[in-house]
């Protein structure tokens, strides 16, 4: 039986623990001894470490089964955490456990990482007949997945398995999500006096502006999303600013679509430029691919069955954004993202259920057993 006090205090301290991207060290020193404590073998992954930039590598557990023949299976969660996410202060009220309102709760992804944990607890204490289990805890995949991106696929044996980072009610399982691509540009102007003789500048400011106001962005349909983040530029308002940097992103379920809105935010950053006598240096890069696991495979159908047998109800969805999840099914990992609970996600207001805390953990615990059964 899943232990509902246990896995609260256990998810209280987890939250303590301060992880943020590429400061995980201290909570993977954590989370190494616990799995050595129930006999898992564990693994720090040192490719991950070096490339990440990470004080850490990933964490790997191995666990043996107790019965033979069953292909191993991978349940994985990050253990990085977004700002706000130091000195994190839990409280519990009504069954929902909160940050103290000045910091994010850092349940994206530490309900992941308790449940896989408690579940692993529940079936090694009441002795449950289960196939070779890995666990995968990744750093650094708040800031672009490079956790999953730098892994040392070679430490796995798992074929396929389930990532716990998303929300939704446990019960829900994500089998498509986009693929990404970064735009990073600089646009360089001719600076001027601006009270003196501006008709000899070239503001990089308006041509970004110009370029930003013909493109497409935000909801471009069903499938494919657009958005300028970030922009940088200008010293001093009596300048004409000669250099802006812009960073955006396009996400598509298609890679058509894709290729199609990445090229035109593209083509409209080069026409502003050469409209208005600037100059462009611009990069553009895939961040991750998508996937997507059709309803009928037998990994959705595990988790269904395992959902019906932990009473819990089914949704399977499609997701704007990317995990992990993306780069184990590009790696040949086939994999599908599960839902926690987590609610309100890197925000100071980021909630969650105790009892999606418990469900989370059954649902792993019956994924397992099901996985046994067939």
């Amino acid at each position: 039986m899943i232990d509902r006090e246990r896995i609260v205090e256990e998810f209280l301290g987890m939250v303590k623990v301060t992880s943020l991207s590429r400061k995980e060290g201290e909570f993977a020193s954590y989370l190494s001894k616990r799995l050595a404590e129930m006999g898992l073998e564990v693994i720090i992954d040192e490719k991950s470490r070096k490339l990440t930039g990470s004080d850490t590598g990933n964490v790997i557990g191995k666990w043996r089964g107790n019965i033979a023949g069953i292909p191993p299976i991978l349940f994985a969660a990050h253990m990085d955490t977004v700002v706000p996410g130091e000195d994190i202060r839990p409280v519990v009220r009504d069954g929902v456990i909160y940050s103290s309102g000045d910091t994010v709760l850092g349940g994206d992804d530490k309900s992941g990482i308790v449940a896989i944990l408690e579940a692993l607890q529940h079936i090694k204490e009441e002795g449950i007949p289960h196939g070779d289990i890995e666990v995968l805890f990744t750093v650094g995949e708040e800031i672009g997945l490079l956790g999953a991106r730098y892994l040392d696929y070679t430490l796995l044996d798992a074929k396929t398995g389930y990532v716990l980072d998303c929300n939704g009610a446990p019960g829900t399982i994500v089998n498509r999500a986009p693929a990404q691509d970064k735009i990073s540009a600089v646009i360089h102007g001719k600076a001027a006096h601006a009270g003196m003789n501006p008709e000899e500048g070239v503001s990089a400011i308006q041509v970004a502006a110009r370029a930003i106001n013909n493109m497409k962005l935000l909801r471009i349909d069903e499938e494919t999303t657009a958005n300028i983040g970030v922009i940088n530029g200008g010293a001093a308002t009596n300048i004409v600013c000669d250099r802006v940097e812009l960073k955006g992103e396009a996400r598509s379920l298609s890679d058509e679509k894709l290729a199609l809105q990445t090229q035109h935010m593209h083509d409209c950053l080069r026409k502003a430029c050469e409209d208005m006598g600037a100059d462009l240096e611009i990069d553009l890069g895939r961040e991750y691919s998508a996937y997507h696991i059709p309803e009928n495979d037998m990994l959705i159908r595990m988790a269904k069955k395992a959902a019906e047998a932990a009473g819990l109800i089914t949704r399977v969805v499609s997701s704007g954004g990317g995990s992990d999840t993306n780069y184990f099914n590009v790696k040949g990992i086939k994999a599908v993202n599960l839902g926690t609970g987590m609610n309100k996600v890197h925000t100071t207001e980021e909630e969650i259920k105790v009892e999606d805390l418990v469900n989370t953990a059954k649902l792993v615990a019956a994924i397992i057993s099901e996985r046994a059964e067939n």
